[in-house]
């Protein structure tokens, strides 16, 4: 289980659970999410929800991956465009991780 910060006081905050991680990677959620310019905004949140809503209604199977990411993280009363790039730098760090597991 991962916290990450939700504004930028500190005052609030995600659980993000290894769970979650792993479906951002299984989808590319973040592949091709931010544009040139490098910057989170609202419009970058709302272009993930935007994405995950059209994966989950193209889904014949089973999607419960994606509604928990969705119930627990991307649509948490807190996320805002400073939760995401916190959500976004633990996905990297995760990723990084997980890779040099995998090498070992």
């Amino acid at each position: 289980m991962y916290t990450i910060q939700a504004n930028p006081s500190g005052t609030r905050s995600i659980r993000v659970t290894e769970e979650n991680l792993k479906t951002i990677e299984k989808y590319s959620l973040f592949q091709h999410l931010i544009d040139s310019s490098g910057i989170i905004e609202e419009s970058v949140l709302e272009k993930l929800r935007l994405n995950i809503r059209s994966l989950i209604a193209s889904q014949e199977g089973d999607c419960k991956d994606l509604l928990d990411l969705c119930i627990d993280v991307v649509y948490h009363n807190d996320m805002k465009a400073f939760g995401l790039h916190k959500l976004i730098l633990l996905y990297i760090k995760w990723s990084e991780q997980t890779e040099k597991t995998d090498e070992e």
